[in-house]
């Protein structure tokens, strides 16, 4: 064997070779560490989808419970300090002693990544989630997180920080014996979501409705406590799928009356640890045709969304296409010479929802964005080709408008593949990029930016001001024709949809003909709508989205399109300007301008906070007056809440306010223990759905009591920012001292020097944001012309200082983006009408 030469001493010396690597190098990550370090590989990216994705992996388990036949009613609630809880009605995890483990099981499976019932015990059979991962993802991106099972007459707690256990399982109540559930409630680890912690209801609600649809006889109740965002929603529907259809097509104009349904059973051969066995597979699609030029599949196995579709989407669409090519020919509708009609053309307006139950799921990850069993691709287009079939022959009427429909489609399909042809000719032919375009100098598409602007008056004054290295400027003349409403071969005869995508370079539409969009050819990785904060400007972004969500998706999908946020306002105080986003951001403004303008000592001057120690108590007293607004909010008295505390300073977790007759009380409790003790005693009040005896209703005399029950989720918030204030020198303990001044607040010098006295922690804020706001000149900027070149640029454009929303469309708001666009830029008048009744008195910035 030759002796490999030594290599030249030079080459030798690499990046990276300072360290040797042996076994060293070599570590293991134990338990939920691993999920802290990579929580891509979980999640999905840790963004706002990631964050959502955790409250659906927790709800995964209640829909499982529910698909057992155990579970009838979940509740979704977004609380004041912002965790969120998932609690069910099911049987509730297991709480005793796993004897194999030596630990309780709700431990062993929220702690121990694959623990869990779904790996062929027989806890479930037709499940979702099978990787005995979720939640315990969940809990290891948690800041806090707690489980309460309620099972065996008795409520069990066990709690975590970053998925360590911190109060081992102990029983915290009782509960009345027939009454079962887990509830679980926990508050996202900031440092790993770092864009954001706040949960969206809207997002919420889109996941839940598909849930209720999919699940018929499951009631899901979704509530935002936040004072700010406050509202409840309940979803139910008795006729599943056949009601999602119809709910899809809502806005849209029908081809067909009612939706297509069919319903189908296979026995497929299932091998569990090498032993086959014989299993049923449901599958039920539900399609209706609109007269609109997209198609709408959405796909489910075992309830969970797989937004890449996979081997049930791919038998769906062989089936269709053949059966209707089938009908189509048999029945002389398509001539013997007539080409076939593609996948495309049958699916041009179809709307439709396919939902698959099977035992043994298998994803492509475990976000379950994709069904890779093989056998599911040819038991879905055997049960959708017969009934099909069936249907057409029993509807010869409505099998002929689909064919029509597709026969109209493909014509306009090659109409659109010869235009997107013309296009493509014409600017390599023409020069390549449209004149108005001011190109940037950069060739990497990663370090590009497009700006799309309004108007020729802003395009000089971004063309002027921009960076020419990694900035182009293509300014729009006049409105965009409105492609929702435009076949393609139409739209592309628009002069302004031309010069984008000539600029953009990566053609238009799907499919593989010349001229089709390709992601690899897109020249910026920046696309920017930069449009002014007028009615206009809203108009023309709003039909921009609809054109690059409609036909360049993907652009869409990878995250290359963006919404510039140029100011609204712009501050001035004596010689201080500020440019300002929103209503938030002018607070902080004034929160800084007033902690350098007064001086903060305790009244007996023995203590005095420097202006950094003053910013950081107004900023905490800020956040501390959500708290304290969403206590008062449900009729508690944040006083009365803060004298309730136990010696040792814990927080009281749950309210009672009590009626009786025309009096109302409210009492306080600390933990679960001292409320059920007083449920014990105060049964006529149900708290916890309590059925009273014969005996115990003929023992009631005097008006009759009822009783509503808070749980005060932010009493962990409370406790976090009363610690930061201790920290920073206040007495929380004296957070309320009404007799005697607690601190002073002076302003100004000399003469002009004034003191006012604080009795009140919380009116430091108050008093500061009133003396800051005296003086304040706010202007209101319209229209991006209003700045000049240098304005534009260090407000808008600055990499340093600019702030973009990232436009995202994921299978988190599909339907809702579809819908949306139905309703503002569709045919169909009377949902745009209901809209903005519905939104008049919510708008904000009114442009008169």
């Amino acid at each position: 064997m030759s002796e490999i030469p030594n290599e030249p001493e030079q080459a030798q010396t690499k990046v990276g070779t300072e360290q040797e690597y042996n076994a060293g190098q070599i570590d293991k990550l134990e338990g939920l560490e691993a999920v802290r370090k990579r929580p891509g590989m979980y999640i999905g990216d840790p963004d706002e989808r990631g964050l959502h994705h955790c409250v659906f992996e927790v709800l995964d388990n209640s829909i499982d419970e529910h698909l057992a036949g155990y579970c009838s009613r979940i509740k979704v609630a977004i609380h004041v300090d912002g965790s969120i809880s998932v609690s069910d009605n099911g049987r509730g995890i297991p709480v005793d002693m796993h004897p194999k483990f030596g630990i309780p099981a709700v431990e062993l499976v929220l702690t121990n990544l694959h623990a869990g019932g779904k790996f062929g015990q027989g806890a479930y059979k037709y499940s979702g989630g099978l990787h005995g991962v979720g939640a315990k993802c969940v809990n290891a991106l948690s800041d806090w997180f707690r489980a309460d099972i309620t099972r065996g007459g008795k409520v069990h707690r066990i709690a975590f920080e970053r998925g360590k256990t911190t109060e081992p399982l102990h029983i915290v109540g009782d509960a009345d014996e027939k009454r079962t559930g887990t509830a679980i409630t926990f508050f996202p680890d900031a440092t790993i979501f770092v864009d954001t912690i706040v949960f969206q209801f809207d997002r919420l609600a889109t996941r839940l409705r598909e849930l209720a649809f999919l699940n018929p006889g499951l009631t899901i109740d979704l509530e935002d406590e936040r004072p700010e965002s406050s509202k409840k929603s309940t979803f139910f529907y008795k006729d599943g799928i056949v009601e999602f259809v119809g709910q899809l097509c809502e806005n849209k104009n029908v081809v067909h009356d009612s939706p297509v349904v069919i319903h189908g059973k296979r026995e497929i051969d299932i091998d569990y640890d090498g032993k086959q066995s014989k299993e049923d597979v449901f599958a039920d699609v539900v399609f209706q045709y609109n007269d609109s030029y997209q198609d709408q599949i959405l796909c489910f196995a075992n309830s969970i969304p797989n937004a890449d579709g996979g081997t049930h989407l791919t038998g769906f669409r062989t089936a269709l296409t053949r059966a209707i090519n089938a009908y189509a020919k048999s029945n002389k509708i398509l001539k013997d010479k007539d080409p076939a009609l593609s996948g495309d053309d049958v699916r041009e307006g179809l709307v439709c929802v396919i939902s698959v139950k099977m035992p043994s799921p298998r994803f492509s990850s475990q976000t379950k964005g994709k069904l890779v069993n093989s056998e599911i691709e040819g038991v879905v287009s055997s049960i959708v080709y017969e009934g099909l079939n069936t249907y057409f022959e029993e509807n010869p009427a409505l099998a002929r408008k689909i064919i029509e429909k597709s026969v109209n489609a493909a014509r306009a399909r090659e109409a659109a593949r010869k235009a997107r042809e013309t296009v493509r000719k014409s600017a390599l032919s023409g020069g390549g990029l449209p004149g108005k375009l001011a190109d940037c100098s950069e060739r990497d598409p990663a370090k590009s930016e497009l700006y799309i602007v309004e108007g020729d008056s802003a395009g000089g004054s971004a063309k002027q001001g921009r960076d020419r290295r990694t900035q182009a400027i293509l300014p729009l003349r006049g409105k965009l024709i409105n492609v929702e409403k435009a076949r393609l071969h139409r739209a592309l005869q628009n002069k302004e949809i031309q010069s984008m995508i000539t600029a953009i370079g990566a053609g238009i539409g799907d499919g593989d003909q010349d001229g089709s969009f390709n992601i690899e050819k897109v020249r910026y990785h920046k696309i920017v709508i930069m449009t002014d904060a007028d009615v206009d400007g809203s108009h023309i972004r709003t039909l921009l989205l609809t054109f690059f969500c409609r036909h360049m998706p993907d652009l869409v999908k990878r995250g290359y399109l963006y919404i510039a946020q140029p100011p609204l306002y712009l501050v001035t105080r004596k010689k201080r300007s500020e440019y300002v986003q929103d209503n938030d951001e002018l607070n902080k403004i004034l929160i800084d301008l007033g902690a350098g303008e007064v001086t903060l000592r305790t009244f007996d001057k023995s203590r005095e906070f420097s202006p950094d120690e003053l910013k950081s108590i107004l900023e905490n007293l800020s956040s501390l007056s959500r708290f304290t607004k969403a206590i008062e909010g449900n009729g508690g008295n944040f006083e009365d809440y803060l004298n309730a505390r136990r010696e040792d300073g814990h927080l009281p977790e749950y309210m009672v306010r009590i009626r009786e007759g025309n009096v109302e009380s409210v009492r306080y409790y600390s933990d679960e223990a001292s409320l059920s003790a007083f449920a014990a005693e105060n049964r006529d009040l149900g708290l916890f759905d309590e059925q009273l005896t014969d005996e115990e209703l003929s023992q009631i005399t005097g008006p009759s009591r009822r009783a509503v029950l808070h749980e005060l989720h932010e009493s962990t918030a409370i406790a976090k920012l009363f610690s930061r204030l201790e920290e920073l020198g206040l007495n929380t303990r004296t957070f309320f001292s009404l007799d005697t001044p607690i601190f002073e607040l002076t302003e100004g010098d000399g003469e002009k020097k004034t003191a006012t006295p604080i009795f009140v922690v919380s009116d430091i804020l108050t008093k500061v944001l009133e003396i800051s706001a005296k003086g304040v000149q706010i202007k209101r900027f319209k229209g991006l012309g209003e700045m000049n070149a240098k304005q534009l640029f260090e407000t808008t454009m600055n990499p340093e200082t600019r702030q973009f929303l990232r436009v995202r469309l994921d299978e988190d708001n599909m339907v809702e983006a579809d819908k949306m666009f139905d309703v503002l830029m569709g045919d169909v008048v009377e949902p745009r009408k209901r809209f903005i009744e519905d939104n008049a008195l919510n708008v904000r910035n009114l442009d008169v």
